[in-house]
């Protein structure tokens, strides 16, 4: 007889999952398989805890990066089956119904994509078309978490489902699906309808802001994804803009301000405001950013008018109560008596005893020590800021009369002084054992003799200043303690953030400068541009000397130092630079160039002191054109602006633009960016055309332009390269001057 099979526990097939999870979290190759075998066992009729695992992880395996689009397609055809059962199950737990609708706004694009090129595969769409469906009929009536993944679901179907601008396409991963990809003649898809419907579920996710909603969680979940919306479909942007421009995040002003509603408005605003900022900030030269930059104001002046009234009424209100209280009320309106400080029993006391306040015994045996320093801090800024002023008075006044108390009972007896001139001749004044002796008193000739015969007295030198014996001497701080290299390296962080800080306080230096010639001061003033002069000196100058050359051998050698930098103060400075330029690169590029300048004219002073002394500007220039290269369209010109400021052009430099050829839109920038250097920069003339031509070799559709170029700057280049293909060589970049 066979011994029966035994049937796990929900919480033992939990753990079992929860090793499946670590797995794929290890190895992306894992989670095709994975999903596929947990699919039987997260079904509708499930525990309600396996669901939620279940739905969790479909959410997390449509949203990682770590797969590639191809199986992302594969694995999203896949499960959409279950998706759609656990969608359209009746009163499904709402943690299962938030990470569904979460689950399939990852998969929705990649459903539009896959039909697209497969439209056989009706069954799919069936599948995401019902689940389309479920999530838009639950929407309004859904809990608030469900409601905010709603919202998040459609703005993917409308970025799917809308024309896009083609300048925010994800080249690598092909992520940006949009309506643009879909045929005008497919069998599946129509284009008109689909449109139609995403217009309609876009006047949907507005009607919060049209009807000037009070919820703020709906609120800000909506500008959140709207951002995008106007920035990739154009379409959109001026329905979106213009909502915006009507929405009034101060509706709740007009209630009464609770704590609850003060902090629902300043969600609000704040949102509105920073979308806004964002918008102006991501497009200055939109033709609305003037509009956009006023209506960012005025939320700033709305906001400081609302909440400062409220404070100026307050206290007005308490004011006006302190003066014209009825005098027939105030002994009913006093609070209760506070029981008096106690003052301290005779004899020593501890430092605590001093300032207790309290008469209680328990509370006074308390060790407050135990208490954490963050929620003790919490603790003293509440009480502080709500305490009654006249118990404050009160307490006060007790303490500092117990310290009185105490500083009196502590003086000792002054002892009585006797003058020379009172005391008796030939006794000291300090000696304590003198016993007068009740003899006759000396007549006036006995005294003279005594006065002759007694020594001269010595009289001190008086000071010149009375109060100078009394002056303290001057205070010297000792000598700080000699930092070492890996206490050096804790702080350099530190002091390079604090270095950054101000940049976001300082204003714009103004579009017309005074030139005042060669002997010109780099910092003449206090605006942006010169305190980034300061940061690039600081980068670049202030270890000029100092730094080991066999360390950062060391360090080149275990890994990049473009990767993993040294952390000193100046390689501190230098990341920080990089990030501050790649923020807002197409504004900054002036900033890069000054910054590479720097670089360049260390390198030179560190060559003719110390030949083995670590150089920048290289690793520093190349790694400013691969941050460029990552967000760089067909428009931006700055790049040729770029290298042609920057003061040396190397071959590996250059060759970093031969990967924009692989782009066809970029190709045109690419070669007319080293046309540029080839006319105007005789110096990297030669190298400028080796990369031409290494493009020419490389890149098929770049040719004809390449071509063109090379005709007319290196004549014989291509007959050459055809004769050797002709040859049966083929074109080769082995022949180019390297």
């Amino acid at each position: 007889m066979a011994a029966p099979v035994k049937t796990l526990s929900v919480s033992e097939q939990i753990q079992q999952l929860n090793a499946a999870r670590k797995i794929v979290l290890e190895n992306a190759a894992y989670y095709d398989r994975i999903v596929k075998g947990i699919l039987p066992i997260i079904g509708p009729s499930s525990p309600v805890e396996l669901r939620r695992w279940g739905s969790e992880f479909l959410a997390e395996s449509l949203s990682t990066p770590a797969l590639s689009l191809r199986d992302k397609e594969n694995l999203t055809v896949s499960i959409l089956e279950t998706l759609r059962s656990l969608v359209e199950s009746p009163n499904e737990d709402p943690l299962v119904l938030k990470a569904s609708v979460m689950a399939a706004a990852s998969a929705y694009p990649v459903v539009v994509r896959w039909i697209i090129h497969n439209s056989y595969n009706v069954e799919s769409w069936e599948h995401m078309t019902a689940i389309k469906a479920r999530i838009l009929r639950i929407w309004d009536g859904a809990v608030t978490p469900v409601k905010l993944c709603c919202i998040k679901f459609a703005q993917r179907v409308v970025l799917a489902q809308t024309a896009s601008n083609g300048m925010e396409q994800q080249k690598h991963t092909g992520l940006d699906i949009s309506l643009n990809m879909i045929p005008p003649n497919h069998p599946v898809l129509d284009p008109r309808l689909l449109e139609a419907e995403a217009t309609g579920l876009l006047d949907r996710m507005l009607g919060v802001l049209q009807d000037n909603s009070s919820d703020a969680l709906l609120v800000d979940a909506t500008l959140n994804c709207l951002s995008i919306l106007i920035r990739t479909r154009p379409g959109t942007s001026a329905r979106i803009v213009n909502s915006l421009f009507n929405f009034n995040p101060f509706k709740l002003a007009n209630s009464p301000m609770t704590p609850k509603n003060k902090v629902l408005v300043k969600s609000m605003e704040k949102t509105t405001r920073m979308l806004f900022t964002h918008l102006v900030k991501r497009d200055p030269t939109n033709p609305q950013a003037g509009r956009l930059q006023q209506h960012v104001e005025k939320l700033a002046r709305s906001r400081a008018e609302i909440f400062d009234d409220v404070n100026r009424k307050r206290a007005f209100a308490e004011q006006a109560h302190a003066n014209h209280v009825d005098a027939k009320r105030q002994k009913t309106e006093a609070g209760p008596a506070q029981p008096p400080i106690q003052s301290l029993a005779p004899g020593p006391q501890s430092l605590a005893a001093a300032f207790t306040l309290t008469n209680n015994l328990g509370l006074q045996g308390f060790d407050a020590t135990q208490v954490p320093a963050a929620l003790a801090a919490r603790i003293s800024v509440k009480t502080l800021a709500t305490i009654d002023q006249r118990i404050l008075d009160q307490a006060v006044n007790g303490i500092r009369n117990r310290f009185a108390a105490l500083y009196a009972a502590a003086a000792p007896a002054q002892p009585v002084v006797i003058s020379p001139e009172t005391a008796p001749l030939g006794v000291d004044e300090d000696d304590d054992d003198y016993e007068p002796n009740f003899y006759a008193a000396e007549d006036t000739e006995q005294i003279l003799n005594k006065l002759d015969s007694a020594p001269p007295e010595e009289v001190p030198e008086k000071p010149a200043d009375a109060t100078s014996s009394l002056a303290l001497g001057p205070f010297r701080l000792p000598p700080p303690p000699l930092l070492d290299s890996e206490a050096a390296s804790k702080i350099a962080p530190v002091a390079a953030s604090r270095v950054f800080g101000p940049l976001n306080s300082l204003e714009e230096a103004p579009l017309r400068k005074n030139k005042t010639g060669i002997n010109r001061l780099a910092v003449t003033s206090y605006d942006r541009d010169s305190w980034l002069t300061l940061i690039t000196r600081l980068a670049t100058r202030t270890t000029a000397g100092l730094e080991d050359p066999s360390s950062e051998i060391k360090a080149e050698e275990s890994a990049s130092a473009l990767d993993r930098p040294r952390m000193s103060f100046s390689n501190v400075i230098r990341e920080l630079l990089y990030n501050y330029i790649l923020e807002d690169w197409r504004r900054r590029i002036e900033v890069a160039v000054a910054w590479l300048c720097e670089e360049w004219y260390n390198d030179q002073l560190t060559k003719r002191s110390r030949s083995d002394a670590p150089l920048h500007y290289e690793k520093c220039a190349l790694r400013l054109v691969d941050g460029f290269l990552s967000y760089i369209t067909s428009q931006d010109k700055v790049l040729t602006r770029f290298l042609a400021e920057i003061p040396e052009l190397s071959r590996a430099l250059l060759g970093r633009l031969k990967s924009l050829c692989a782009d066809p839109t970029t190709v045109h920038l690419a070669l007319t960016s080293l046309l540029y250097l080839v006319m105007m920069k005789p110096p990297v003339r030669e190298i400028a055309l080796d990369t031409v031509a290494a493009i020419w070799v490389e890149y098929e559709d770049a040719r004809p332009l390449a071509g063109k170029y090379l005709v007319k700057w290196r004549p014989g280049f291509i007959e050459s390269q055809t004769q050797a293909a002709a040859g049966g060589d083929g074109p080769s970049s082995a022949m180019i001057t390297t």
